[in-house]
C-alpha cells in the first residue's frame, strides 16, 4: 500500500486532469489513461491504479451525462439494452480481478488498448452516418455542431453490440478502463457515430464501474485520498475535453484516440517486461 503524501495527492489531482480530458474528448472514461498514468508514473500498484480508477469513471460518466443531456447525443435505449450485459460482465470483471497476477492484468492491458487502436485505424475510412430519416428501434438522431447538419443513424448488428458489451464490462472492470472498448464496436461496426457512441457509452459506463468499485472497496484497494484527488482532477479534465470535443471532426478524434492507445500500450508492455 502506497503511503498518501501531498505530494502525490497533488500528481493524482494533475494525472486525473489530463485522464479526465482525454477521456471525455474520446469517450473513453479516462480509465484507459489513469490506470498507466498511475502505474507508470507514480507507480502504484496495479490493482489499487484500477480501483482509483473505476471511481473517476463514476464521476465522468455522471459529469458527461448531464453535459450531453437534451442533446440528443445519449441513445437512451441503446444504452438500456446494453447495460444488462455490461453490467454482469462489470461484476464478473470484479471478482475475477484477484484471480491473476499484476503482470498478467499489465500485459493484457497492453493487448487491449492495442488491439482497440488497431480496429480504429482500420476504419479511418469509415463514414459516418448523415441524412436519412428511419433511425430504426434502437437508432436515434442528433445535430452535430461541428458538421452543421442532422445526423440520423440505425443500430447494426445487434448481437455483436451485446457481445462488445459483455466483454466490455468484464475488460472494464477488471482493468478499469471505462468505455475503452464499446466507442470503438459500436462507430465500426454497429452504425453509431462516434459522438453517439461515446456519449452513450458514458452514460452505461457508471453503473459498470460501481459494481466493480464496491468489489475493490471491499478488498481494501481503494485509498480514498486519492480517489478524492483523481475525481476532483477528471472532473476539471472532463469540462475542457467536453468543450474541444465539440469543435473536432470525428476523424480526428479516431486518429487522436488511435495515437494515444497505442501509446499506452507500448508503454503497458515495457513496464511488464
Amino acid at each position: 500500500m502506497p503511503v498518501v503524501t501531498p505530494l502525490l495527492i497533488v500528481i493524482t489531482l494533475g494525472l486525473g486532469a489530463a485522464a479526465g480530458l482525454l477521456g471525455t474528448l474520446l469517450g473513453l472514461g479516462g480509465g484507459v489513461f489513469l490506470v498507466p498514468f498511475l502505474v507508470l508514473v507514480v507507480g502504484i500498484p496495479f490493482q489499487i491504479a484500477v480501483a482509483v480508477s473505476l471511481t473517476t469513471v463514476i464521476a465522468t460518466s455522471s459529469a458527461v451525462s448531464a453535459a450531453t443531456a437534451g442533446k440528443g447525443l445519449i441513445n437512451l435505449r441503446l444504452g438500456m439494452v446494453l447495460e444488462v450485459a455490461t453490467a454482469a460482465g462489470g461484476l464478473a470483471g470484479g471478482l475475477t480481478a484477484y484471480m491473476l497476477s499484476p503482470r498478467t492484468l499489465q500485459m493484457l492491458f497492453a493487448v487491449v488498448t492495442g488491439a482497440i487502436a488497431v480496429v480504429t485505424i482500420a476504419r479511418l475510412s469509415h463514414a459516418e452516418p448523415v441524412g436519412g430519416s428511419d433511425p430504426g428501434p434502437l437508432g436515434g438522431r442528433y445535430r452535430d455542431e461541428c458538421l452543421g447538419e442532422a445526423v440520423t443513424y440505425r443500430v447494426e448488428r445487434l448481437p455483436v453490440a451485446v457481445l462488445a458489451s459483455l466483454v466490455a464490462g468484464n475488460v472494464s472492470t477488471l482493468l478499469g478502463l471505462g468505455g475503452g472498448i464499446k466507442v470503438p464496436v459500436l462507430n465500426a461496426w454497429c452504425g453509431v457515430p462516434m459522438r453517439a457512441a461515446a456519449a452513450t457509452s458514458a452514460f452505461m459506463i457508471g453503473v459498470t464501474a460501481t459494481s466493480g468499485a464496491v468489489i475493490y472497496y471491499g478488498r481494501g484497494d481503494l485509498i480514498p485520498e486519492l480517489a478524492a484527488a483523481a475525481v476532483l482532477g477528471v472532473q476539471v479534465g472532463s469540462a475542457g475535453g467536453l468543450r474541444l470535443g465539440a469543435r473536432l471532426r470525428p476523424k480526428t478524434l479516431r486518429v487522436l484516440m488511435a495515437i494515444v492507445l497505442l501509446g499506452v500500450a507500448v508503454s503497458m508492455v515495457a513496464r511488464s517486461t
